[in-house]
């Protein structure tokens, strides 16, 4: 593996040689002699590209021994050995011409390209992986590789690379570290904003503001998920993003944001309120603070998932609540629309079992009747314990206006 591209790395080419390496031993251990890669964090992942292409179709091919390929828009690829490492032979465009055709694909064009370089062959000894679960890739996409390339025998990756992701190296909790100052700040931002009279998209725009400034030494990435702001009756669901609505002087408002490094996300969800709790929001507030408390005090390496799941049950069910969502996900990169890793879900019935440098969102929305509590925290698994990664103080958090 070498670097012959002009992109300052982010990592260490021996990084990139361990990812790989881990990729192509799950994939000898899946039986696939070549794995097709379509999600933009997993395309980050292996190659450091990084642009907002993702939108028309892109691939990097990977086969069982040599050089990793980079497909993508011929525009695009122009330009891609400015984030990417990969060498200029690796890097290849496909035609304007295969742009939003409705009986032509892109893929099409890739297929007959990776038969020019007589890789179809070598693939076909095996199963060739297929990201089946990934954002961006589409059923035409599937159905061109199909009819182009009827030699292989396409099957599911089952998020391969998602999986090689999951443990962190401490190159990547740096990065994370970096992000979680941006978070602290644009949470800052958001609790600055939030007054009554505010109009939701005015606390929105703050938000935004901090996430990209980031800090004098730093700046910051657009991240995967624009910020929620669910508020007042409408904070018993989450996912809502804002309005020209004003704040009133009664309201809680949930909000999830996230701060992003160099791709690298680390979200947080607070709950600020405007005049005074009801009851009912405090008694909630109490429970959910509890649960995530005991959860943090178990998690550790080597304890098994269902484990943290049960503590946090038991916890709010002290309180009367129950909670039948998870209760948080792995976290890393992330490319719109989502910054999960889509792995390890921290639920009862999850049998992996947590290991250092584990990354986590673990999110402990109460969504009831009417209104709501937002609380999570992003933390690293560490060889005694736990770390988390923000600083943010936790509970109801009263705007004083």
């Amino acid at each position: 593996m070498n670097h012959n591209g002009i992109a300052p790395m982010l990592f260490p080419i021996e990084e990139y040689e361990a990812r790989l390496a881990a990729v192509r031993l799950r994939m000898a251990e899946q039986g696939l002699s070549a794995l097709v890669v379509t999600d933009p964090a997993n395309i980050y992942y292996l190659t450091g590209y990084n642009a907002w292409s993702f939108y028309t179709p892109q691939m990097v091919f990977v086969p069982a021994e040599g050089d990793l390929i980079l497909f993508t828009r011929q525009m695009d690829a122009n330009g891609a050995f400015r984030t990417a490492w990969l060498p200029e032979e690796c890097i290849v465009g496909y035609p304007e011409s295969y742009i939003h055709r409705p009986h032509i694909h892109p893929f099409d064009w890739v297929a007959f390209a990776l038969r020019e370089r007589h890789l179809i062959a070598p693939a076909a000894k095996g199963c060739v992986g297929l990201e089946m679960d990934s954002h961006f890739f589409a059923p035409k996409a599937y159905r061109a590789l199909v009819n182009a390339i009827p030699e292989w025998t396409l099957v599911d990756c089952f998020e391969l690379v998602n999986w090689v992701r999951v443990i962190k190296s401490p190159a990547e909790i740096q990065l994370m570290h970096k992000a979680a100052v941006i978070t602290n700040n644009a949470m800052a931002a958001a609790e600055e904003a939030i007054r009554p009279g505010a109009r939701q998209c005015d606390i929105a725009a703050a938000i935004t503001a901090a996430q990209i400034t980031g800090t004098e030494e730093f700046g910051g990435d657009y991240t995967a998920i624009v910020p929620l702001l669910p508020t007042a009756e409408s904070a018993d669901t989450p996912h809502l993003t804002w309005s020209e609505r004003r704040l009133r002087g009664d309201e809680a408002v949930v909000v999830e944001l996230a701060g992003a490094y160099k791709r690298y996300h680390v979200p947080l969800n607070r709950t600020f309120v405007l005049g005074q709790p009801s009851a009912e929001l405090s008694r909630v507030a109490e429970a959910t603070d509890a649960g995530l408390g005991a959860m943090l005090d178990v998690i550790g390496d080597g304890v098994p998932v269902r484990e943290v799941a049960a503590v946090w049950n038991r916890t709010i069910f002290e309180y009367g609540f129950e909670k039948e969502s998870r209760l948080g996900y792995s976290i890393g990169v992330g490319y719109p629309p989502d910054w999960g890793e889509r792995t390890i879900s921290i639920r009862s019935e999850d049998e992996r079992i947590l290991a250092e440098n584990m990354t986590f969102h673990l999110i402990c929305g109460m969504w009831m009747d009417n209104y709501g509590y937002g609380l999570s925290e992003s933390i690293r698994v560490t060889a005694t314990g736990v770390e988390t990664f923000t600083t943010y103080k936790r509970g109801l958090l009263p705007i004083n206006s």
